[in-house]
């Protein structure tokens, strides 16, 4: 069953952006970057989507297998050259080189359960699954007046 997810943005004064989904937020950059600090950054609220998954995925597993999960904690850092995103070299790329996840689970699992818990986690989230794998992405210029 494929679900469609939509959101969108709408750019404001400086670096804010709009965001419109089921709960709408800003999006901007620090006040050194440019911006007036309103809200994350695109990067932070790139890797917020992964532990904020893992976290929901768990609790799914959890109700489905009955497991009595007290609670998860994650963190989450990501390594970035930003000398290619602002155009300052052409060498490398664009997104994370790496992304690591630092995952403390509660519940009563020994340390092989809970790493096999947690790999379950990985396989089922649409995050990890959407950092890991490649999806096809599709961008495409629209008349604004049609907008």
């Amino acid at each position: 069953m494929i679900s469609t997810i939509k959101v969108n943005a709408k750019m404001g004064s400086g670096f804010r952006t709009e965001i419109g989904c089921s709960h709408p937020f800003v999006i901007d950059q620090p006040k050194a970057g440019g911006g007036n600090d309103e809200g994350p950054n695109p990067l932070e609220i790139f890797l917020s989507a992964l532990p904020a998954c893992i976290c929901a995925i768990g609790r799914i597993i959890a109700m489905q297998r009955k497991i009595e999960l007290r609670a998860i904690e994650v963190e989450v850092e990501g390594d970035i050259d930003k000398a290619f995103l602002l155009g300052q070299t052409k060498e490398g790329r664009a997104g994370f080189t790496e992304i690591r996840s630092f995952v403390k689970i509660d519940a009563d699992m020994n340390e092989d359960e809970k790493n096999a818990y947690l790999h379950e986690i990985e396989e089922r989230c649409p995050i990890a699954d959407n950092m890991a794998m490649t999806s096809v992405l599709k961008a495409e210029v629209v008349n604004l007046a049609n907008a």
